[in-house]
């Protein structure tokens, strides 16, 4: 950021002038402020600091999140409850981590692999972020497609209009715009807990389950609890946290405040997972219907159960999650291949200046919203596929962070704490022991050496 203009060398001006708007530094840019002699406070100063943190962890509680949640309370009730309060922290810590990288550097993701590590690292990546991040972005047009069908719309008419407004939004405007879009799109999470009240839990039940760990060995258990954590710490949220911290000119001196956002935005997207778990647990799994196939289905659950506004709030917060993530998505996608190959990028860019950038935009909505239109996809089974997906190569993204935020001639006083190492290295390692013994239970199974085994 530039600094603030000041008297030429060897002169003071004669006397101090009133400035005529409050100028502030914030994510690395001067914000004028006319009419206000002081710094914000309360919603404006909140307004000024949200941004990529709050975003990117909101687009985890996606359609397949939403999905993945609802099947969590349908068939355990409020038995994995606590282990959102591990995600939480866990999530907390590598979203923060990306902001710091971006703003630390000035570079994404992808970049700094490809010169640290090579191309053929890099390449390695790229392929792990295709392959989560493609299959995903076809889950978000299921998503907006069953929320809508909830309310009688086609989906011929939701999903092509769907996609054509993210791209309007994104390759038409600016990222200012762009972001104040995406933060809009948050509002209807507070649809879920609304919905959870309604469903009228066992509030006792949900707090001893919150804070006493319940842990089985069973495939179906680990398979969704595996799918939770890929559902809520997926490598597109990093990816996106840190090239959106990079485009917006975050100084690094000034990083802090997207510290807080990444802070803020882990918190707030865990609470609403968990009131999805509650109001599926305090419905559907006491009601015996503890296999749900879609998101979709749970919303029309409920509305015996707790009611038609339930379902109703239910379809608006799958309609808002899935709208975002389908756009989330396809930019982490774009920011990383084109950071990885040396491409230009930037919402603020248009086709001429950065080809490659915006077209692999608009080939993964166009894939994602025709796939979603074929007739007969396995819903249910691809959205817990691809979340576990997410889980299994979740390790493979944050092995790289950590090992390039912990480089000191990359870093310097932004380098990891011994804190920060802990906390991060242990989410790694229990990640993947994690995924070690699900994929051990699933080939014992295979094997006829274990009981039943997690749906297909």
């Amino acid at each position: 950021m530039s600094e603030l203009p000041v008297a030429a060398k060897g002169t003071l001006p004669a006397a101090p002038r009133r400035p005529a708007a409050l100028q502030l530094a914030i994510r690395g840019r001067v914000v004028r402020l006319r009419g206000l002699r002081r710094a914000p406070q309360g919603p404006l100063w909140w307004l000024l600091v949200l941004g990529p943190g709050l975003i990117a962890a909101n687009a985890g509680n996606d359609a397949g999140g939403i999905a993945t949640y609802a099947s969590v309370g349908a068939k355990y009730g409020y038995d994995l409850l606590w282990m959102l309060l591990l995600i939480t922290l866990s999530l907390a810590v590598v979203q923060e981590m990306a902001a710091r990288l971006g703003a630390a550097t000035g570079r994404g993701l992808l970049d700094l692999i490809r010169e640290r590590y090579g191309i053929r690292w890099a390449l390695f990546a790229i392929g792990v972020v295709l392959l989560a991040n493609g299959g995903v972005t076809i889950s978000e047009f299921i998503g907006i497609r069953s929320a809508l069908e909830l309310f009688g719309v086609s989906p011929w008419l939701s999903v092509p209009l769907a996609a054509a407004g993210l791209w309007w939004l994104v390759v038409r405007g600016r990222y200012g715009r762009v972001e104040h879009v995406f933060l809009a799109m948050t509002l209807v999470f507070f649809a879920y807990p609304i919905a959870a009240v309604l469903a009228h839990p066992d509030w006792g039940q949900v707090a001893r389950h919150l804070l006493i760990p319940s842990v089985q060995l069973d495939p179906d258990y680990l398979m969704l609890f595996v799918a939770t954590v890929g559902t809520t710490i997926t490598p597109y949220m990093q990816l996106f946290q840190q090239s959106a911290t990079v485009e917006k000119g975050v100084a690094r001196r000034y990083y802090r405040a997207e510290r807080l956002d990444a802070y803020v935005g882990a918190g707030f997207s865990n609470l609403i997972a968990a009131f999805i778990i509650v109001a599926s647990a305090a419905t559907l799994h006491v009601a015996g219907n503890t296999e749900v196939e879609s998101a979709a289905e749970a919303a029309q659950a409920l509305a015996p159960l707790a009611g038609p506004y339930a379902q109703a709030l239910f379809g608006i917060g799958l309609l808002g999650a899935s709208l975002l993530a389908a756009a989330v998505l396809p930019l982490a996608t774009a920011y990383s291949v084109c950071e990885a190959f040396g491409f230009r990028k930037g919402v603020n860019l248009d086709f001429r200046r950065a080809p490659v950038f915006l077209g692999l935009f608009t080939a993964l909505l166009v894939i994602g919203a025709l796939v979603a239109l074929l007739p007969g996809v396995p819903v249910f089974a691809l959205l817990i596929a691809i979340q576990v997906l997410n889980g299994i190569l979740l390790p493979v993204i944050l092995v790289f962070m950590l090992r390039l935020i912990n480089d000191p001639r990359l870093m310097g006083e932004l380098a990891n704490g011994r804190a920060y190492n802990l906390l991060a290295w242990a989410t790694t390692l229990l990640l993947s022991a994690l995924v070690a013994v699900l994929l051990a239970s699933l080939l014992l199974q295979a094997l006829g050496l274990a009981g039943p085994g997690a749906p297909s």
